[in-house]
């Protein structure tokens, strides 16, 4: 008997439940489809002050044709906006965000506006294997973003997103280069890592770039036939020369000048071992120049 009544008091009481969520689940539905303005205003920033921001974004987002070319009309759709940024619809609240600034640039919310899309944008990004149209997307709009409000209190934040994405461009180009020479395909990889700084001086990776063109351009020698040997090795010593010149205290400096006695070696310039040339360098970068112009008139 006790058993019965215990059942029949949970079925009541999800019975009663059912009911109050049907109850408010047609409430809701009604006010979404009714046409009273004000009870439809109040309703959805009741529902946004509480958290509850899908359904608050549904509501503006009714209100927003409803409120068309009167004094709430900025209002509706910053917040329709802010529902769907609120609710991590970072892709809708971007659109809302945009259509707002061209509806309304001189609004109260225009510039958190113009931020608050430019933090949708970042959100929406990719990391750096995939693509990295979005990352470009961000970049142009808050690069614009800084140029029109330099005294804007959101100015620091768009500075470490700028900077951030710009090195996540930077990881992708040299992670695309170094893949070539993991293939060991070292002509391609010196190429890649060549045009990264031709498009780019600036890359964070710098260092390394220089230090895989170098690298690259021994490997390629050193695998070359005969023939070919002394023209690349020519090759790889200009590129030593640049990667030293302006990382003279590099980590890589150590293994780059070990290459570089061997690559004279090879041209015949040097017969010691790890000893320091010297003056030897001297006469070296001499005869570096004559037999490019040697070179480069076989070339020809």
């Amino acid at each position: 008997m006790d058993m019965s009544r215990k059942v029949f008091r949970i079925l009541a009481a999800a019975l009663l439940m059912a009911v109050a969520l049907t109850s408010c689940k047609s409430e809701y539905e009604a006010l979404l489809n009714s046409n009273d303005v004000d009870s439809k205003y109040k309703a959805a920033f009741d529902y946004f002050n509480h958290g509850k921001f899908n359904k608050a974004a549904q509501l503006f987002e009714s209100l927003a044709i409803l409120t068309n070319g009167t004094d709430r009309d900025d209002t509706v759709q910053y917040y329709w906006g802010m529902s769907n940024y609120r609710y991590k619809d970072y892709y809708t609240a971007e659109t809302n965000f945009a259509k707002f600034l061209q509806n309304f640039p001189r609004s109260p919310f225009a510039e958190e506006a113009a931020f608050l899309r430019i933090d949708c944008l970042y959100r929406s990004t990719l990391r750096y294997e995939l693509d990295q149209v979005p990352t470009y997307n961000a970049i142009n709009v808050i690069s614009q973003y800084m140029v029109e409000n330099p005294r804007s209190t959101h100015y620091p934040i768009c500075s470490r997103m700028l900077e951030e994405l710009n090195n996540r461009l930077d990881k992708k180009a040299y992670e695309n280069a170094l893949l070539y020479y993991r293939m060991e395909d070292y002509k391609a990889a010196r190429v890649a890592f060549k045009n990264i700084l031709k498009d780019d001086a600036e890359n964070v990776y710098r260092e390394e770039i220089l230090y895989y063109i170098a690298k690259s351009s021994y490997k390629f020698a050193q695998l070359s036939v005969e023939s070919k040997q002394k023209e690349r090795y020519l090759t790889f010593v200009d590129d030593y020369y640049n990667f030293i010149g302006e990382n003279p205290d590099s980590p890589f400096k150590r293994e780059m000048d070990v290459l570089f006695r061997r690559s004279q070696k090879a041209l015949g310039r040097y017969s010691g071992a790890e000893e320091d040339l010297g003056e030897k360098e001297k006469d070296f970068e001499r005869e570096r120049k004559k037999l490019l112009k040697q070179s480069e008139s076989e070339e020809k």
